[in-house]
């Protein structure tokens, strides 16, 4: 379920901070982050933020079509090693 236009999109406060002086600062450091569930903001378009999933930060590079996403989209928590094959199924 979405979020009321009333409200707004949710930005970390922290995580906004973070970003406003990275970008006044002008320089390319990687901001590590535990929200993901903030949204990526126009500001955010070029940067490259650091993403927990719960086990280590994933670098992300932020474009513009990620825009309007969430952070958490991009850092997935759960590693898929693929389905049961054929020679792998009990017989019997």
């Amino acid at each position: 379920m979405s979020r009321s236009i009333k409200k707004g999109p949710y930005v970390d406060p922290k995580l906004m901070k973070k970003v406003n002086a990275i970008q006044a600062a002008g320089s390319r450091d990687v901001i590590r982050t535990w929200a993901r569930a903030s949204m990526i903001m126009p500001e955010m378009v070029g940067l490259t933020i650091a993403v927990h999933d719960g086990r280590r930060f994933i670098p992300i590079l932020m474009t513009e079509n990620m825009v309007g996403h969430r952070l958490g989209e991009f850092a997935p928590t759960r590693t898929f090693r693929g389905h049961i094959g054929r020679s792998d199924r009990v017989t019997g």
